[in-house]
Formats: structure tokens, sequence, C-alpha cells
């Protein structure tokens, strides 16, 4: 699958994929230090497919085949290239599903553009991780480092490599956080998470429908379920979701 480019508002190219289909469309929004060809953005384009219902997919600046120096990656900068996607690619009415720190980007589109997007479906979603999750977790010699250097090294187990987390990332973020006050979305959204993910815990889904404004909000919890949830059945619980938010 070769993807296609677009040229952001910043002179960033940022690569996409989208195939056509009938009715509201579905976008998908990859999670941190992932990209479209994702098992779960992979499993969501074979489903639109079959369903002949519009799918698009992208990389953020930084991440996947999109231009960018990924230790220059913000919040900011993932939701700015999620907008651009709404508005010049995936156009007319869309669902969003997002993935771990991909929900947190997907809620603030969804406020961003509430006419366009109708439903929201998050898979083990990460709003606010950058704060609470990783900030939190810093060693003091993490934070003094942090703030001395202005960047430190943090190692992933998914990928068994190293990766820079910034100062500016994690200041630049917290102009974004949403869990601290209600969530003035009213639209229909779906949250699953798995109670056995030992990187964002369950708790945090259920934190965030509580923060929900509106009624049509839903979590499903999978015991066993770990946070990529990329199994056979979570991903049927994801396009299940989905199909229902479709009335298909």
């Amino acid at each position: 699958m070769t993807p296609t480019f677009h040229t952001t508002a910043r002179t960033t190219r940022v690569a996409y994929h989208t195939t056509a289909g009938q009715g509201t469309g579905v976008v998908f929004c990859c999670g941190y230090r992932s990209d479209m060809f994702s098992t779960k953005a992979t499993a969501l384009g074979e489903w639109c497919a079959a369903h002949n219902i519009p799918f698009t997919r992208f990389d953020y600046f930084g991440h996947g085949k999109s231009e960018g120096d990924f230790k220059d990656f913000t919040i900011g900068s993932a939701m700015a290239d999620a907008l651009e996607i709404l508005d010049h690619v995936a156009t007319g009415n869309q669902i969003i599903v997002g993935s771990s720190m991909g929900s947190w980007i997907a809620l603030n589109a969804a406020l961003e553009r509430k006419g366009q997007v109708r439903g929201l479906v998050g898979v083990a979603s990460a709003p606010d991780f950058t704060e609470r999750l990783m900030y939190a977790r810093f060693t003091p010699e993490q934070r003094r480092e942090l703030a001395d250097n202005g960047l430190i090294w943090a190692h992933s187990e998914f990928t068994e490599s190293d990766y820079p987390i910034t100062q500016h990332f994690i200041e630049e973020a917290r102009h974004h956080l949403l869990l601290d006050d209600i969530i003035g979305l009213e639209i229909p959204i779906h949250l699953l998470h798995g109670q056995a993910d030992v990187d964002v815990p369950w708790e945090t889904s259920l934190t965030l429908a509580e923060r929900l404004m509106g009624d049509e909000v839903s979590l499903t919890l999978i015991k066993d379920g770990d946070h990529r949830l990329n199994r056979p059945d979570d991903l049927r619980l994801m396009t299940d979701a989905l199909g229902r938010m479709l009335s298909i």
C-alpha cells in the first residue's frame, strides 16, 4: 500500500491512505510511536472495505511515512495533523477510531469539529498520558535530567529500542489535557479497555467515561486484554462497536 501525501499548513507532508465508499466515513488515529500500518488500522481497513465504508488512516508528524523528526513531535502537532485530514482528506461526516494516544487526539479533534465527527471509538484510551502516566512515573533523576538537558531517553519493550522524550513534549501537552474537567462531547462514544493493560490502567477509560458530557457513552472491559487489544476477538469488539454506530 503506497501512501499519498498532504502538505499541511506547516508545510510538512503527512502520509495518508484513503479508500472510497458510501455514507459516513471512518478515520483511524494511531497510538504514540505507531503508524497507519498497525494491526488495528489494517483490520479496520478490511472491515470498512467489506462494508463499502470510506476509510482514512494517516501518520502523524514524525511517525511512519510522514515527514518530521520524532524528537519534535507534540500532542499539538498530532491534533493539527488530524484536523488537516478531516478538513482536506476525509471530508464529510466521520466516526473516529482512536488507539491509545490516538483516542486523546480523536477526542480533541471531535471537540474542534463537532458538526463533522458523529461518533468515536476509543481503544485502550490514553488521554493525558504525558502527565498522568509518563511524567508522573519519572524518577527524580529523570526529572532533573529533563530539566537540565531538555531531553531523556526511554526504553520501549514493544520495539526493544530507546526513544527521546523532550521537555517541550511534556510541557506542550499540558495545553491539551482533558481529564480534569467535563468534556463537552454529546456524540455516541464506545470505549474498550483491557483490564490486564499494564501501560494504561483500565481506570483511565472509566475516568474518561465519567468526564464525558453525553449520555451515549459505553465502556467495555476485557478482563484478559492487554494494551494492544489486537487479538481477533478484541478486533471484533472494535468493529462491532463501529458497526452499531453506523447501523450496520
